[in-house]
C-alpha cells in the first residue's frame, strides 16, 4: 500500500516547535557557558599553581617533591582539560541545535540566501534543473537540504536530478515517514557533523588514495628499521648520559635520517591527505553512532544500519579507530616535537604501517559506511522538509507512466500568504494542455510548478499540493534558452536544440512530461505558429505528454483536431482603469484578454499615437 497520500496536520505547528526549539537551546548553552568559563579558569589556576608547586620546591631544594609535584599537577591539568573540552563540545552542540532550528524558521519564511545554493551541480544542458530552479540562488535546493557533508549534498542532488524507480521511491517514502516526526534526533544528527570546520570537504580523493599500492609492499625493509632503529638510538642516548661515546646514538640516529630524507614526498602526502580527512572522519564518526544506535522499523533504513553492523564491531569503531590514526600524523605541526618523533622514534613511518593495515583489513568497507551516512543525510532532508510543510502532501504512486494529477498544487518557492494553488490533471501519452494568457498572468510560474513538485515526488519527498498522483515520467523543460557568443549561437538556434534534444529523448521510448513556455519565439509570427503547430502533432504520436504556454491563439484550434489529447487553459487578468488584476486561476478555454498594451501605456509607450 501507498504511503498516506496527505500529511496529517500537527496538533503543535512546526512554526511553534522550532521557536521553543531555539529557545531552549539557546537558554541551556547560556546555561553551560556560565560553566564552560568556570572550567576554563580552573585549568588557568591548575597550570599556575603547578607551575608555583614546582618552582618553590625546585627552590627548596627538594627535587623528587619538585617532579612528583610536576607529574601530579600535569595529570590534574589534563583531567581539567578533558573536563573543559566536553563541556565545549555539549555549549557548541547546543549553539548549533539554536542555529539549526532558527535556519528552519528561515526557511519557513521564505529566507534562503544564506544556504547552500547547490551552484555546482547547475548544468544548463540538463533536462529540467535550470529552468525550474532546482539549484542556484532560492531554489529547491536550499529549500531541501540539510545536508552537512559533500557526500550528502552529492547524494540529494543527484535525486533532484533524476527519477528514482517506483520501488526506490515508496522505499525512500517509508524511511522519510519514520524520520520527519523524530526531530529531535533529524537535528542532533545534523549538529553532530557540524561540530567539525572542514567536515564538508570531499573524502573521494582519500578514498581513491587509500585504494593506492601500500607504500610497504615493496619496501619491507624499512619496517626492520623502524623495530629497530628507535631502540638503537635511544638506547645510545641513555649510553651517552652514562658518559659513552655519542657514535652510539649518532649512527641510528643518522640512518633514521637518511630514511626520512629519502622518502619525505610520501610521507608529505600521507600526512596531507590524514590532514584533509581528520575533521571528516571524526564527523563521519558521529554521525554513525547516531545511526547505529537508532531503532528503525522502516526497511531501508533498517538495511542501511544493518551494514554499519554486519562486521561483528561497529562501523564507528572503525572510523573512529581511521580518525585517530590521521590525528597522529599531526604531531608534525608541533615543530619540536615532530622533529624529536620523526628522528628518534621514525614516528610518520610507523603509522603509515599501522594506515595500511587498517587499509587492507577494512579499507573497502569505508566507501560503503560513508555511502550510509550520504544517504541518511538525504533522507534526513526530505524528512525534514515534510515535517516543516505539514499541509504538503505524500505523493501517491501509481504504475501508468506520464500520470500526474494533482489539487491545490502551489509552488514550493513562493512563501505570500497569498500564494495560489490550482489542480491539474494529465493522465496518459499524447496529451498536451494548451496555456495562454496574458502577460505576468502565471502561465509560467504555473508550468514551474507542476515540474518543481514533479522533481519533489519523484525524488522521494513531499509535494507542495492538498493531493498528488504522480507516474513514471522523464521531465523535460524549455524556458530558459539563450544565446552563446562563444557558440556563436543565437537564442532562436539555441531553442531548436533544446527542442531537438526533447525529440531525441521521446525516440528513446522514455515516458517524457515536457514543460515548453513560449517555444520558438525567435522567429517570426508565422514560422512560430507552423512549427509549434508541427511539434505538438509531432510529440502526440510519441510516448510523451506535457503543457505548452504560447500566446498564439491560433494553437487553440488543435484542441478540435486532436480532441481529448489537446486541451485549452489559460490565465487571465482584467484591467480597471490604470490597475491590472490578476487571480492566477488555471481556467478551461483559450484566453481573451490581454494587457500588453495597457501595460506599455502604464510604462509611458504610448500605442496609439
Amino acid at each position: 500500500m501507498p504511503i498516506s497520500s496527505a500529511i496529517r496536520p500537527l496538533v503543535v505547528s512546526p512554526h511553534a516547535v522550532f521557536t521553543d526549539n531555539q529557545a531552549t537551546h539557546t537558554a541551556e548553552a547560556n546555561r553551560i557557558s556560565g560553566r564552560h568559563a568556570a572550567v576554563g579558569w580552573l585549568r588557568v589556576a591548575v597550570f599556575l599553581a603547578g607551575a608555583a608547586g614546582t618552582w618553590w620546591l625546585f627552590r627548596a631544594d627538594q627535587p623528587a617533591a619538585a617532579f612528583a609535584c610536576l607529574v601530579v599537577s600535569y595529570i590534574v591539568f589534563l583531567l581539567v582539560m578533558r573536563w573543559h573540552s566536553r563541556i565545549s563540545y555539549r555549549l557548541r552542540h547546543q549553539q548549533l541545535l539554536a542555529l539549526i532550528n532558527q535556519e528552519e524558521l528561515q526557511r519557513q519564511a521564505g529566507s534562503l540566501r544564506g544556504f547552500d545554493a547547490g551552484q555546482r551541480y547547475a548544468d544548463a544542458a540538463h533536462p529540467y534543473t535550470a529552468d525550474l530552479d532546482v539549484f542556484g540562488p532560492h531554489s529547491l535546493f536550499q529549500l531541501v537540504s540539510r545536508t552537512t557533508s559533500r557526500l550528502g549534498h552529492d547524494r540529494l542532488a543527484s535525486w533532484l536530478q533524476a527519477p528514482a524507480d517506483a520501488v526506490t521511491l515508496r522505499q525512500r517514502q517509508a524511511a522519510v515517514a519514520e524520520l520527519a516526526p523524530d526531530v529531535t534526533w533529524s537535528q542532533d544528527w545534523q549538529a553532530r557533523a557540524r561540530h567539525f570546520p572542514k567536515q564538508s570537504d570531499d573524502p573521494r580523493p582519500f578514498l581513491q588514495w587509500m585504494k593506492a599500492p601500500d607504500f610497504y609492499a615493496t619496501r619491507r625493509w624499512i619496517l626492520a628499521l623502524l623495530l629497530v632503529l628507535p631502540l638503537l638510538a635511544l638506547a645510545g642516548i641513555a649510553l651517552w648520559f652514562q658518559g659513552y661515546s655519542g657514535w652510539l646514538a649518532g649512527v641510528p640516529l643518522l640512518a633514521m635520517y637518511a630514511v626520512n630524507y629519502r622518502f619525505r614526498a610520501e610521507r608529505d602526502a600521507v600526512f596531507e591527505r590524514s590532514m584533509d580527512m581528520y575533521d571528516v572522519l571524526r564527523a563521519y564518526r558521529d554521525q554513525l553512532v547516531s545511526m547505529e544506535e537508532r531503532e528503525c522499523t522502516a526497511p531501508h533504513l533498517a538495511e542501511l544500519r544493518a551494514q554499519l553492523l554486519e562486521r561483528g564491531e561497529s562501523a564507528s569503531a572503525y572510523v573512529s579507530r581511521l580518525a585517530r590514526i590521521a590525528q597522529n600524523f599531526s604531531l608534525r605541526w608541533s615543530t619540536l616535537a615532530g622533529f624529536f618523533a620523526n628522528t628518534v622514534l621514525m614516528w610518520d613511518f610507523f603509522w603509515m604501517w599501522r594506515l595500511e593495515r587498517w587499509k587492507q583489513r577494512l579499507g573497502g568497507s569505508l566507501e560503503a559506511w560513508l555511502d550510509v551516512v550520504a544517504e541518511v543525510e538525504a533522507l534526513v532532508s526530505l524528512a525534514a522538509t515534510q515535517y516543516a510543510n505539514p499541509t504538503w502532501t505524500v505523493p501517491e504512486l501509481v504504475e501508468s507512466p506520464l500520470t500526474f494529477e494533482a489539487e491545490a498544487l502551489a509552488h514550493p518557492l513562493i512563501f505570500s500568504a497569498s500564494r495560489v494553488a490550482n489542480d491539474f490533471t494529465s493522465v496518459g501519452a499524447g496529451r498536451t494542455a494548451l496555456v495562454t494568457g496574458s502577460n505576468m498572468s502565471g502561465k509560467t510560474t504555473f508550468l514551474r510548478t507542476i515540474g518543481v513538485n514533479a522533481v519533489l515526488a519523484l525524488a522521494g519527498g513531499p509535494a507542495c499540493a492538498r493531493r498528488l498522483r504522480v507516474g513514471p515520467m522523464q521531465l523535460f523543460t524549455a524556458m530558459r534558452t539563450q544565446d552563446n557568443l562563444a557558440e556563436s549561437t543565437s537564442s532562436f538556434y539555441a531553442e531548436l536544440k533544446r527542442l531537438r534534444q526533447l525529440l531525441d529523448l521521446t525516440e528513446a521510448g522514455q515516458p517524457v512530461f515536457f514543460l515548453l513556455d513560449e517555444i520558438l519565439k525567435g522567429t517570426n509570427s508565422r514560422d512560430r505558429h507552423d512549427g509549434a503547430r508541427g511539434l505538438i502533432r509531432q510529440l502526440h504520436r510519441r510516448p510523451a505528454s506535457g503543457l505548452v504556454s504560447t500566446h498564439d491563439l491560433e494553437l487553440g484550434d488543435l484542441e478540435q483536431e486532436l480532441p481529448g489529447f489537446v486541451t485549452n487553459f489559460s490565465f487571465n487578468s482584467t484591467v480597471e482603469g490604470d490597475d491590472i488584476r490578476f487571480d492566477y486561476r488555471l481556467t478551461p478555454g483559450l484566453c481573451r484578454e490581454f494587457n500588453a498594451s495597457k501595460l506599455m501605456e502604464l510604462m509611458g509607450i504610448g500605442v496609439n499615437k
